[in-house]
């Protein structure tokens, strides 16, 4: 018997869609749901699958998987598997697989409100009116900026189109030089500090792995212009945030824009909080009012193929299982 432990920190509304979800197609199911990490040891032993993000795992990742002995399977429900697939304590064999292709249009969404926000200073706005303050200023446009996209996956092929139709030149900056429908160029990630001196806004999509720890560091922060802007909607550890506080302090760059961070949730007395040339969102990037309704149906016919034993067959596998070698899928960097 199959027991899935759900590791949910999400409004309480849209956990209860994922159980209810899951419930109604497997009505003979044992399905604990938690809010909290620190909140699932007490189903840890029983577990055999794991359905969670790997941040929402926190610095308890390593003893979730040590405490978990009958795992088989983590269903991961966004297109990162940092904090999961790279903890020493995931056994060889269980399988990993996550959910991506789905995620496009709310991360083009957040990226627009968030390229939109830097470009109108609307903190600026909401600041004066606060203080009941009239003030008026000449806004930037995004019509004839240049954005480079850092990791050109499936969120990205959404992405550029959309920057394209704001009058954008987009350059894809990615492992691989391949044409991408919406991107005008391609430029190979081993190039990034060459190219950012021409860009305007420099946005980050690449997954995080040892190789893409602190890419953005300070040599990149330095090439940037003066007036550019920095949106990072992939995992903090992309960026050297002691480099980009730094940055921001001496308003080398115009601004930034950061959806995720090293330490999430980020700490009260973090210095981020206090600039205000930075626009903070709390890893808003897929949280929306529909997200449980897409990730439902893919979790759940995942489910039906594993309780069969068709593990090969699930949908996007990451990391097969020892005993079931299967292709690794996912966003391209």
């Amino acid at each position: 018997m199959h027991s899935v432990l759900m590791v949910m920190p999400v409004p309480e509304n849209i956990r209860q869609e994922y159980h209810d979800g899951v419930r109604s197609a497997f009505p003979g199911l044992e399905i604990n749901v938690v809010a909290d990490v620190c909140d699932a040891d007490a189903f840890l032993a029983r577990a055999t699958i794991l359905v969670t993000h790997g941040h929402y795992l926190r610095d308890r990742a390593d003893h979730v998987f040590a405490n978990m002995p009958r795992l088989q399977w983590v269903q991961g429900i966004g297109v990162g598997m940092d904090n999961i697939v790279d903890r020493p304590a995931l056994r060889e064999e269980v399988l990993v697989t996550n959910i991506h292709g789905v995620h496009g249009v709310p991360m083009t969404e957040i990226a627009l409100s968030l390229l939109l926000a830097l470009s109108r200073d609307l903190p600026r706005t909401f600041r004066n009116q606060a203080a009941h303050r009239w003030e008026r200023w000449p806004a930037r446009l995004l019509h004839g900026k240049t954005i480079g996209i850092l990791g050109v996956g499936s969120i990205a092929e959404t992405l550029g189109p959309a920057c394209k139709a704001m009058g954008m030149t987009v350059v894809g900056i990615s492992t691989s030089k391949r044409s991408v429908p919406g991107f005008d160029r391609m430029v190979h990630r081993d190039q990034l500090t060459e190219l950012v001196p021409e860009l305007d806004y420099l946005l980050l999509l690449l997954p995080y792995t040892k190789e893409t720890h602190n890419i953005v560091d300070a040599r990149v922060l330095a090439a940037m212009k003066p007036d550019a802007f920095l949106v990072n909607l992939a995992r903090g550890g992309v960026i050297d945030e002691d480099a980009l506080l730094d940055v921001l302090r001496q308003r080398k760059i115009a601004g930034a824009a950061l959806d995720v961070f090293l330490a999430e949730p980020l700490p009260p007395q973090h210095p981020f909080w206090d600039l205000d040339n930075l626009i903070i969102t709390c890893h808003q990037g897929v949280v929306h009012e529909n997200v449980a309704k897409v990730n439902v149906p893919i979790i759940c016919e995942n489910l039906r193929r594993f309780i069969a034993g068709r593990h090969k067959e699930l949908l996007h596998i990451v990391k097969a299982s020892a005993a079931n070698a299967g292709a690794v899928t996912g966003d391209k960097a």
